[in-house]
């Protein structure tokens, strides 16, 4: 039997690879390579696609939350709330812009835990930054109201969450700024590094575009110290064939999801739960198991590739070993990247591969 890789890029483009093929071309033959008509229609299709004023097309996902951080004004000495569990790119951010980083714990789905916010919130603290992780949006009612009680900013990580929602809003919407990343392996993914801002204010909007090149408005007249992130015309093109396509695409990743949710029954896995009023797109499927490495050996033994996101929490990462914290400061986080392992789940996936992948995990008894 074939074996099932834990994600597969090519089975997504084959779908609709004419399309795709076409769009790159018209790009190449345009002559405008950089800021020109199809990031404009982009940036307006994915503006109307969340539900917001503005998106501004930017070179990635990081780019996207440094430059949001660094356009609300959050800077040196002052704290941002994140969870603990995410991936390194959202604290690098914070830490880029020489903001400190304060980690929060997350909650049974993944996400950051609400009710653990506002113990950690001081003087310094700016801004409250959640990441919506794996595709399910964070329990977003309580975090709204805790920012506006606080005054804080309130940014997304929408990395992962391209059209989820929390009670019918789409994630990317509920704070000043949402922050996303087209990397090819997202839900709407680019096929290279890719990124976006979303937002209903124009001030951040225009900042943010100028931060993103060179810090200029008008070419050669510089008004602020930027940077060179911008999306560019090809990949703008295959995001908007793609962005046409993604409700279906997001309907075919739950359907595989509802097949794992129904035909997973072994007591040893933890199959991952949907929050109260949030969508679950799936960007992946992520279970837990006390024994991982076993179970993940064992079911590359038997042809099935799978994925740890993420093995080492940031506090723990050689990078931030200068922030001083140790193994047992973060228990909640550290159990869940001991324990947590992505099963196969992408776009033109079969159900007989879901199946096989069932089947397996029922038979795993343990070490």
């Amino acid at each position: 039997m074939d074996s099932i890789p834990p994600t597969s890029l090519r089975s997504g483009f084959e779908l609709h690879q004419s399309e795709y093929e076409q769009a790159a071309l018209d790009a190449l033959r345009s002559g405008t390579y950089i800021s020109g008509p199809l990031l404009e229609k982009f940036e307006k299709e994915f503006a109307e696609f969340i539900g917001v004023e503005h998106t501004v097309g930017l070179n990635s996902g990081l780019d996207a939350l440094v430059l949001a951080i660094r356009a609300s004004g959050i800077g040196k000495g002052d704290e941002v709330i994140v969870p603990a569990n995410t991936y390194i790119a959202t604290v690098m951010a914070i830490t880029i812009n020489g903001a400190i980083p304060i980690f929060c714990e997350p909650d049974q789905y993944f996400n950051i835990d609400p009710a653990k916010i506002e113990e950690l919130v001081t003087e310094k603290t700016k801004a409250v930054l959640v990441v919506h992780l794996y595709g399910q949006a964070c329990q977003m009612e309580p975090i709204v109201q805790l920012c506006k009680q606080y005054q804080l900013f309130l940014l997304e990580d929408c990395a992962q969450s391209h059209g989820a929602k929390f009670a019918g809003t789409v994630t990317g919407t509920f704070g000043e700024i949402g922050c996303f990343s087209f990397y090819p392996t997202k839900n709407l993914g680019a096929f290279g590094d890719a990124g976006a801002i979303t937002t209903d204010n124009f001030v951040l909007a225009d900042h943010i575009r100028t931060l993103g090149n060179y810090g200029s408005h008008k070419k050669y007249y510089n008004e602020v110290v930027g940077t060179n992130s911008r999306l560019d015309e090809i990949q703008a093109a295959l995001l908007s064939v793609k962005l046409q396509h993604l409700g279906e695409l997001t309907q075919e990743r739950q359907r595989l999801a509802s097949l794992y949710n129904s035909g997973i029954t072994n007591p040893l896995i933890a199959k991952p739960q949907v929050a109260p009023k949030s969508d679950h797109i799936y960007h992946q499927y992520v279970i837990q198991c006390s024994s991982r490495e076993h179970l993940q050996q064992y079911l590359r033994n038997l042809g099935i590739g799978t994925l740890i996101h993420y093995p080492i929490p940031p506090h723990l990462s050689e990078a931030y070993a200068f922030l001083g914290y140790q193994r047992g400061d973060f228990p909640i986080t550290e159990q869940q990247a001991d324990q947590v392992l992505s099963l196969p789940l992408y776009n033109g996936m079969t159900e007989p591969q879901v199946e096989r992948v069932i089947e397996v995990l029922n038979r795993y008894q343990g070490e």
